[in-house]
């Protein structure tokens, strides 16, 4: 079931981080998440184990035990806790009932019926235990140390240590593929002959006794002092009395007494065979072997070849749970489980030939007087439409078996386990929509930074009006495509777009390497800009080592008339800005003031192939590493004769560092 694989992804989470987890999951080639009562494949919790012992480095048994600590308590965090509690009052107990609640989940509980693994436990002089562990799947037996250790530690506060003594085929049960023997210590282990020793014999029971009345009469004594110190009277102590003194044994051992329950049977048993078959309409009697000696008058009405006693039980019946052989030294061997028979369909009546087989539930119990065996037992039926489809009513079952409360409340439970489990698809559906949505909202909100500066957009998105904004210093860069106007005229439209696409996307690419801001592009010119947004100190060289990219990545774009490479001409200036968003259809964030003009105006009275630098830009630039050249006072449109620079190289970094290459 999901809930195993929810435990197990559980844990990584908890332990070692989600990243883990998902890094485990991809590697196993699995879903994220399990519904709790969708049933999945046994191969999919192998590849999690797996992958699990392969990415923490460590072996299998220790991640099984892991698991198995963690199984316990995420067992109690999931609403199990009361049921585990209430299953035995010590260890030995808690397991031998562990296949009856197995019994139960896999009866009630969760909708399908699952392959369950099996538990028996011998008790040893010593004090130790025999845990044996059926299951059908191979190589989970590690997990077992870890609930059951666990469990002695939360409910009985004893520590247990657990090796596995005897791993072997399996042999003596017909269904189940893995046999593994547990030798289970506990520590301090006192043996069950010193502590019987210890509880029945007369010398120490009456030490304790002693101790105890002397404990009272000195409490007493103590008492009556204090009344004669605060009366002042002369009254002198009472002693106690005999049945005061049992009393006080009761009262003390919390109204048991210290030598424990002795049980009282009649000497002859006052029931006749008549009322016991009635009153017990399920049960059935039968020697070793196998030969039916009584049974109850509702199986016999059900299945009336039980009505002639002699008959093999074995011939009418099948086990269905535990998986054993049908003989007597089988059932004995596992008489403290569940035992569920099954009717076999060839020796029904016809009427029963297109109804589904009964099945029976209860336990053995060996009458060594008799050497015979009683089975005391139930119909198994779980809804009110199995018993219809059996043809079956309540009235057939004895007003004391709880069956009958069984049938009646879990129909409801049903219906609730159906309302849970739709509430956990549509849960999982609105998860699974939930992570869409967020992808779709990465990818709309990636689009958005593409278009405008991450904060710009932000505030745009919460519907805040976005102030324009005073830079006092940046570095602006201009390019353009030489000859330009002449290759369009030559060239298909198509030809063009394919090759400024070809050029943009290497120079968009080192505006991520340089961390400058690309600002827009309108035909062949393309706009950057340093220090805007976000100002920084660096950012005329970031701008420099771009625009040598530029240079670069344009000799690897081929012009589709010649079939050489394309020419770009470059210019930059550095000086204040204003800048802002503008419009409310495709808004733009825009720069504004002379500072553009002026880088305009570098890359329009530039050389081909070469970077054009104004004397704002140079002084930015002059000691930082960088050869530049003097071009001289030139004649720029508008702004009268400028003195202008070449920028050549960055003389400490390489073509790999300016091109962001490894």
């Amino acid at each position: 079931y999901g809930f195993i694989n929810t435990c197990l992804k559980s844990l990584v989470v908890e332990k070692y981080g989600e990243e883990t987890w998902e890094k485990l999951r991809l590697q196993a080639g699995v879903q994220d998440s399990f519904l709790t009562f969708e049933v999945y494949k046994d191969e999919i919790t192998m590849q999690l184990v797996d992958k699990a012992c392969k990415i923490l480095g460590v072996p299998a048994d220790t991640v099984l035990r892991e698991f198995g600590e963690y199984f316990f308590e995420f067992c109690k965090r999931s609403g199990y806790d009361h049921m585990l509690r209430t299953l035995g009052g010590n260890l030995y107990e808690f397991i031998e009932n562990l296949d009856a609640l197995h019994s139960y989940l896999f009866g009630f509980v969760f909708p399908q019926e699952m392959n369950a693994p099996s538990f028996r436990v011998e008790k040893n002089e010593d004090g130790s235990m025999h845990l044996h562990y059926y299951s059908d799947r191979r190589g989970l037996c590690h997990i077992v140390p870890g609930i059951i250790s666990a469990a002695a530690l939360d409910f009985f506060n004893i520590e247990i240590s657990m090796e596995i003594v005897n791993q072997t085929e399996e042999e003596e049960r017909t269904g189940k593929k893995e046999h593994i023997v547990f030798l289970v210590t506990q520590t301090p282990v006192f043996s069950y002959k010193e502590r019987n020793e210890f509880s029945s014999s007369p010398q120490n029971l009456a030490d304790c006794e002693k101790q105890i009345e002397n404990q009272l009469n000195k409490e007493d004594l103590e008492k009556n002092k204090n009344t004669v110190r605060d009366t002042g009277s002369s009254v002198c102590p009472v002693k106690k009395s005999h049945w005061k003194t049992v009393r006080g044994i009761i009262t003390l051992g919390k109204g048991k007494l210290l030598r424990g329950f002795d049980p009282v049977y009649p000497k002859s048993l006052w029931i006749d065979t008549k009322t016991f078959c009635n009153g017990l309409p399920f049960h059935m009697v039968f020697d070793k072997e196998l030969r039916v000696k009584q049974a109850g008058v509702s199986i016999q009405k059900i299945v009336p070849g039980l009505q002639t006693m002699g008959i093999c039980l074995d011939h009418y019946f099948s086990i269905v749970h535990p998986e054993v052989p049908f003989t007597i030294s089988s059932i004995q061997k596992f008489i403290n489980s569940q035992f569920v028979f099954q009717t076999r369909r060839e020796m029904m009546p016809e009427s029963w030939k297109h109804r589904p087989m009964l099945e029976l539930r209860g336990q053995m119990i060996w009458m060594e007087s008799l050497q015979c065996m009683l089975y005391l037992c139930s119909p198994l039926l779980r809804t009110l439409h199995e018993l219809e489809e059996r043809q079956m009513h309540i009235a057939d079952i004895a007003p004391h078996d709880v069956t009958r409360d069984l049938i009646l409340l879990n129909q409801q439970r049903l219906a609730e386990m159906e309302l849970s489990n739709q509430l956990e698809r549509k849960k999982e559906e609105l998860r699974i929509l939930s992570k869409h949505l967020e992808e779709e909202k990465k990818k709309t909100e990636a689009l958005l930074y593409a278009m405008l500066p991450q904060h710009v957009a932000n505030q745009l998105k919460e519907g805040k009006r976005v102030e324009a904004g005073e830079f006092k210093e940046c570095t602006i860069l201009f390019s353009d495509v030489v000859t330009f106007t002449n290759i369009c005229a030559q060239c298909e439209p198509i030809q063009i777009v394919l090759m400024l696409n070809s050029m943009y996307l290497q120079f968009d690419r080192l505006t991520t390497v340089h961390d400058v801001y690309k600002v827009e592009t309108i035909g062949d010119a393309y706009m950057v800009v340093g220090g805007v947004p976000v100002p920084v100190p660096t950012h005329a060289e970031r701008v420099a080592n771009f625009a040598l990219g530029m240079i670069i990545a344009a000799t690897g774009v081929q012009n589709p008339v010649s079939g050489n490479p394309i020419q770009i001409r470059v210019g930059i200036h550095t000086g204040p800005v204003l800048a802002g968003v503008v419009g409310e259809k495709m808004p733009r964030y825009c720069l504004f003031g002379d500072t553009v003009n002026i880088a305009s105006r570098m890359e329009s009275h530039g050389v081909p192939s070469k970077i054009h630098l104004s004397s704002g830009a140079y002084q930015c630039l002059k000691y930082k590493n960088f050869e530049m050249t003097e071009r001289g006072e030139i004649e720029v449109k508008g702004k009268g004769k400028m003195h202008t620079y070449f920028l050549i190289r960055n003389k400490t970094a390489t073509e790999n560092e300016i091109m962001g290459r490894p």
